[in-house]
């Protein structure tokens, strides 16, 4: 009979010490997955943040090529006896603009073919870096005779440069539809983010005598603890509403005020202390949270 009952308690630590490795499995296997899905968002919520960059990078671009039209015709007007440059009054944009100016531009070679000569010249002293409108005033100065060539040859720059703005155009409004859409699915992913760490940071305590926890379905006959072992087991059989919902992060004591307290669940015995006061189990303290909860998520404490 004596020895029934010895290979019955040999058995039953054997199936306690594999419940307890397969918990401790399970448990690091579930915050690897997770603490993974954490990295993979941040990592593409940097890459939604490049596409803004590239964004920003073409909207520079197009202002560039706006500012290039428009300070070219500029200079034109102004070198040629200060003609006034052509002003965007009330709809009109800029490119209707540059339009304008080279309806103006083309009156202006009709009128007087040496003020195109002249306009090179003065661009010359001028210092500025127009190197390659210079180029295209060297063509025109080349085919003076020819008028008409020389205008077809601006509005063709022109005309260039709008399919330019037009790629540059479509290209930001693709980008603003794209960033809006990663925008959207950065604040998803950052909630989620924020969900799996609130998640990953919530342990569960409950406690009570053992008459208490065995009405409850928490403890059996024999005192032990139903559903250790994984995750899954317990939650198909603890009931949540006997738990209290806890953040690791912020719990450093679980106030107990009981003459006697023993913690049922498997926590490493240096990471906590039972602290006394006035002759009683005042409270647990939590020595080191990361190692308390390495093993369990849920702390079950057994008071009289």
């Amino acid at each position: 009979m004596e020895n029934s009952t010895k290979k019955t308690q040999l058995v039953t630590i054997i199936i306690a010490g594999f419940l307890l490795v397969v918990g401790i499995v399970g448990g690091v296997y579930v915050y690897n997955q997770k603490e993974a899905e954490i990295k993979s968002l941040l990592v593409e919520k940097d890459n939604t943040n490049q596409m803004v960059h590239q964004k920003d990078s073409i909207m520079f671009d197009m202002e560039n090529t706006f500012f290039e039209i428009e300070g070219n015709l500029k200079l034109i007007k102004e070198k040629r006896n200060q003609i006034s440059m052509v002003q965007s009054e009330g709809g009109k944009n800029r490119k209707q603009a540059i339009i304008d100016d080279i309806k103006l531009l083309d009156n202006l070679v009709d009128e007087n073919h040496k003020k195109i000569a002249d306009l090179e010249q003065k661009l010359k002293k001028s210092g500025l870096n127009l190197k390659s409108y210079e180029l295209r005033l060297q063509t025109l100065t080349a085919t003076i005779e020819s008028q008409n060539t020389e205008i077809a040859e601006l509005k063709k720059i022109v005309e260039t440069k709008n399919i330019t703005l037009a790629e540059l155009d479509t290209k930001i409004i693709n980008l603003d539809m794209n960033i809006k859409n990663q925008a959207d699915t950065i604040s998803s992913k950052q909630q989620q983010i924020v969900n799996k760490t609130d998640e990953l940071n919530t342990a569960h305590v409950v406690l009570g005598t053992f008459k208490e926890l065995k009405e409850e379905g928490i403890l059996d006959r024999d005192g032990g603890i139903l559903g250790v072992g994984s995750s899954k087991a317990i939650q198909d059989n603890f009931d949540p509403k006997h738990f209290t919902e806890l953040d690791i992060r912020e719990t450093k004591t679980i106030t107990l005020n009981a003459k006697k307290a023993v913690v049922i669940s498997e926590h490493p015995s240096n990471s906590y202390k039972l602290i006394e006061e006035n002759g009683q189990i005042a409270y647990l303290q939590i020595e080191n949270p990361e190692e308390f909860w390495r093993i369990s998520k849920y702390a079950i404490i057994q008071v009289k």
